[in-house]
């Protein structure tokens, strides 16, 4: 980053990581079953046949884990809360000593004087509500809300902005369309009701939170879509695309509307799963913010595959991530200038709640640091553009379980040896910790 690019007075500092990918102890204090606990023993399921059964072993660590951030400097931690941890079947009675231990972290995080960005939903749905039909069932958004208010009565008098669902679209095309991750279902577009349940469920864990004074974001995957070519049947596959990938998941919370997914043979009641009031629940009086997780583009060609309107194209000519993901900085900047476009004074404020790399690590991670550096300072231009942006929480503080990768993707700030779980900074720890400090006194200054 150049001081050219520097970021507003007050922007938030911060690192993102999740429940089931960092805690283990799956069995302790009373937590319930999860979709990944089940889906991990599925043979040929996850790596290795790997599992978040130890992880990072966060639940007894986490004191160490907070050290850690204290170092960097940090105003903000965002993580995730198992449900089933609060409640382990789903619905019932709440768990009091799986929210001990959130009590424990959000005491230690204040008093190291970092922020808690709490995740309500970051995929680990407990598996008794999948095995009466999960994000596919309208009643598993209210049960959903339930936990909300379970999760904001004991610990929203210290947590002041609350996210309610990670990456909607990821879950759904992965867990319920294409199975690769849990629940592990290969419905392809009769998957679309878990979208609508999952944005329900958002809807009615806002109004729980909103009762209790507290603020309300979202954390949606987005990507800048770009056609393959200027082929008029090229433009309409991206289109398409983009309808499904980022519309979908934020014209209901922005516009109070679903966008048009003929392409898809789909109309506005979605598959049979809108009913009157759900997208004014959705919409609510608005979001408090916008979480915006950024890999990297999507490049979209006309199909090949006659079951959707689109194919997938590679994006050529750059450097590529060990998860073989592009590594495109520019196009965070694209993103936000398409977002302020697209919506316009209906946009909220923006925090960047997930970007980072995996790489096949040692220590000396410079091709993260490369990366880092590249991202925010497209960050840094976007606000310069006059987009509001509040806040980047790279992902992640350490390496962890990477869903159906298991422990072969590592994207931490810090190594993970999983036999010892020693914990030992990469170069780019140092480098954030000094990037947020030299940006601090740079703000202080103006």
């Amino acid at each position: 980053m150049t001081d050219r690019h520097a970021l507003p007075a007050g922007f938030r500092w911060g690192v993102s990581t999740a429940a089931y990918q960092i805690e283990g102890a799956v069995e302790e204090d009373g937590r319930g079953r999860s979709v990944w606990d089940a889906f991990c023993e599925r043979p040929g399921a996850v790596k290795n046949g790997e599992s978040g059964r130890l992880a990072c072993d966060h639940f007894h660590r986490w004191g160490e884990d907070v050290e850690l951030m204290r170092g960097l400097g940090l105003d903000g931690y965002r993580f995730s809360i198992a449900w089933p941890r609060v409640r382990p079947a789903g619905r019932g009675p709440v768990n009091g000593a799986g929210l001990d231990f959130y009590d424990r972290l959000v005491d230690g995080l204040l008093a190291a004087g970092i922020t808690p960005l709490p995740t309500l939903f970051h995929w680990d749905l407990p598996q008794a509500l999948e095995e009466e039909g999960g994000w596919l069932q309208r009643d598993t958004a209210h049960r959903f809300g339930e936990f909300a208010a379970a999760a904001a009565d004991r610990l929203g008098d210290r947590l002041p902005a609350w996210i309610t669902l990670n990456e909607p679209f990821v879950h759904m095309v992965y867990g319920y369309a294409l199975g690769i991750h849990a629940p592990g279902r290969a419905l392809m577009l009769d998957a679309l009701p878990a979208a609508h349940h999952q944005l329900l469920g958002h809807g009615l864990a806002a109004a729980e939170l909103r009762a209790r004074g507290l603020d309300v974001l979202i954390a949606n995957n987005l990507t800048p879509v770009r056609a393959a070519s200027e082929a008029p049947e090229d433009v309409a596959a991206a289109e398409a695309y983009d309808a499904l990938h980022n519309r979908l998941f934020t014209d209901p919370l922005l516009l109070g509307r679903y966008p048009d997914l003929g392409a898809y043979g789909v109309g506005p009641d979605l598959c049979g799963s809108v009913r009157e009031g759900d997208l004014e629940l959705i919409a609510g009086p608005g979001l408090d913010g916008l979480g915006v997780n950024y890999y990297n583009p999507t490049r979209i060609a006309a199909p090949t595959d006659p079951g959707l309107p689109f194919a997938e194209a590679p994006v050529e000519g750059v450097p590529r991530t060990h998860f073989g993901w592009p590594v495109v900085p520019a196009g965070l900047h694209e993103l936000l200038l398409t977002l302020r476009d697209r919506y316009g004074h209906a946009l909220p404020p923006i925090t960047v709640t997930e970007n980072g790399c995996s790489t096949d690590d040692t220590l000396d991670d410079a091709f993260r640091i490369d990366y880092l550096a590249g991202h925010l300072d497209a960050l840094a231009r976007a606000a310069a553009d006059g987009i509001d942006v509040r806040g980047y929480y790279t992902w992640s503080l350490l390496d962890n379980f990477e869903w159906a990768e298991g422990y072969s993707q590592r994207f931490g700030l810090v190594h993970v040896d999983f036999e010892t779980q020693r914990r030992t900074p990469k170069a780019s720890y140092a480098w954030y910790r000094d990037l947020i400090a030299a940006q601090r006194a740079a703000a202080a200054t103006r």
